[in-house]
C-alpha cells in the first residue's frame, strides 16, 4: 500500500513538472508567434490585406510545445547531449527546427483541404514564407535551447537561481 501512495505522488509530481515545462515553452513559443503575427500583420497591412491570425499563432505554439516535449521524452535532437554547450543547442534547434518546419507544411496543408483547394498548390504559392517561417523559429530555437542545455548542466534548481534572483549588490572598489 505504502508503495501505491508514493507511486501516485511520483506520478503526481512528474505530471506537474511535465506540465510546468509544457507551459514555459508554450509561453516562449506563444510569445514568438505573436510577435511574428504582429509583424506580418504591419506588413500585410502596407499592401491593403487585413491579417489578424492570432488565435493560429496561438494554437501552433501550444501543437509546437507538445511536439518539443515529446521530442524530448523519444531523446530527439540529443546526439550531441556531450558536446560544448553551443553545439549542443544549435543542434538541437536545427533538429526541432525541422519539426517545426513539418508542423508548419501540415499546417498550410489542412488549410488549404478547409478551404477546398489542392495543397500542392498552396505550398507552391508560399515558399518564401515558409522558409523565412523556419528560419526564424531556427534562430529563435537556438538561444531556447542553449538556456534549456545550461540549466540540465547546471541542475534545474541551480540555473533557476542564477536566472531568476537578484545578484548582490557590488561593493565599491577601494
Amino acid at each position: 500500500m505504502a508503495s501505491e501512495s508514493t507511486m501516485s505522488v511520483s506520478l503526481k509530481l512528474r505530471a506537474a513538472r511535465e506540465m510546468e515545462k509544457y507551459l514555459v515553452i508554450a509561453l516562449f513559443l506563444s510569445a514568438l508567434l505573436v510577435a511574428l503575427t504582429a509583424y506580418r500583420r504591419v506588413l500585410m497591412s502596407e499592401v491593403g490585406v487585413s491579417y489578424l491570425h492570432y488565435g493560429y499563432a496561438l494554437i501552433e505554439a501550444l501543437v509546437l510545445a507538445k511536439i518539443i516535449l515529446i521530442g524530448e521524452a523519444l531523446h530527439y535532437g540529443d546526439r550531441f547531449e556531450d558536446k560544448p554547450l553551443i553545439v549542443s543547442a544549435v543542434y538541437k534547434a536545427l533538429a526541432f527546427g525541422f519539426l517545426a518546419l513539418l508542423a508548419h507544411v501540415l499546417e498550410h496543408v489542412i488549410h488549404a483541404l478547409v478551404e477546398g483547394e489542392s495543397p500542392a498548390a498552396a505550398l507552391a504559392r508560399q515558399p518564401g514564407e515558409i522558409a523565412a517561417y523556419t528560419l526564424v523559429v531556427f534562430v529563435a530555437f537556438v538561444p531556447f535551447f542553449s538556456l534549456q542545455q545550461a540549466g540540465r548542466l547546471l541542475g534545474e534548481e541551480r540555473f533557476g537561481y542564477v536566472l531568476l534572483r537578484r545578484p548582490p549588490a557590488r561593493s565599491a572598489a577601494p
